[in-house]
């Protein structure tokens, strides 16, 4: 495997038929500005690859002889069920590309170990009723970022995987998760991710991190993909650029590209316009 598709088509055969693999990419945005929707296209786009070939070809086209699908496809989320992700892709891609396919994505919760110290009520976060076992087990709660750890070295191998969202921890207690540890944890992912071959992919809020918070990201990945709102006259485009990212961002600097116009289509994110130096 010399390269793992993003997903979207047109930017993957700019730079070469996706990303290296064993890569760490950190999808960086405004809200509402394409990270998201990047990371459900990413999801949906690879699985389908893996369930329905000739829907790939007529939503994606053909692979590049350079890349190979990921053997597995997962999505972990600190705060949110699988219906509820699984909504949230639907409002981003037709229902009717999205449901053949969900099963392909092995959805992971991590709400149990995310809001397992807080005063919050169980029953807003876990749908079932707890039971003895679970009572037994409520002394030995694993902490949310061991958790994530635990996860990805079991399935990480030759997968992609979206990590939704860094952004939540901003949030947890420093007695929970220190921020320093946040960043350490991804700099062993990055390692440890070069062993693994596939592709992880994680989400953040960049303007809820403060400078110091966002370089250390950006630090500890392997790239980075901006999303950002830009307007025009009385109206907003979404655009997207590449930041740091080795084994891409010297492919698009040698096409003179600076930034992609992104658009939201029943298929998910795609490329509208690419920029260039004039």
């Amino acid at each position: 495997m010399n390269r793992v598709p993003f997903g979207v088509s047109q930017f993957d055969s700019l730079i070469g038929g996706g990303s290296p693999p064993g890569s760490v990419v950190l999808l960086a945005g405004d809200a509402g500005a394409g990270a998201r929707e990047f990371a459900y296209t990413s999801a949906t786009i690879n699985a389908i690859g893996r369930v329905d070939p000739a829907m790939f070809e007529l939503h994606y086209g053909s692979i590049d002889s350079r890349a190979s699908l990921p053997d597995e496809i997962h999505y972990v989320s600190f705060t949110a069920s699988e219906p509820e992700i699984y909504e949230e892709i639907t409002h981003t891609i037709d229902e009717e590309l999205v449901d053949p396919v969900s099963r392909s994505i092995a959805f992971e919760d991590l709400s149990s170990e995310y809001f397992g110290l807080s005063p919050i009520p169980r029953d807003w976060y876990v749908a079932k009723r707890r039971t003895i076992a679970d009572l037994g087990q409520s002394h030995s709660r694993r902490g949310v970022l061991e958790a994530l750890g635990e996860y990805l070295t079991e399935h990480a191998s030759s997968s992609l995987v979206v990590v939704d969202s860094l952004t939540d921890l901003i949030s947890l207690p420093d007695e929970q998760v220190d921020w320093d540890e946040v960043t350490m944890l991804v700099k062993g992912m990055k390692k440890a991710s070069r062993a693994w071959g596939g592709l992880i992919l994680v989400l953040v809020d960049r303007e809820c991190l403060t400078g110091t918070q966002m370089g250390g990201l950006m630090g500890a990945t392997d790239g980075t993909i901006c999303f950002e709102w830009e307007r025009r006259g009385n109206e907003r485009s979404r655009t997207m650029f590449v930041r740091e990212f080795r084994g891409v961002l010297p492919r698009i600097e040698e096409e003179d590209i600076i930034q992609f116009e992104t658009e939201i289509r029943d298929d998910g994110l795609d490329i509208s316009n690419v920029r260039k130096i004039r």
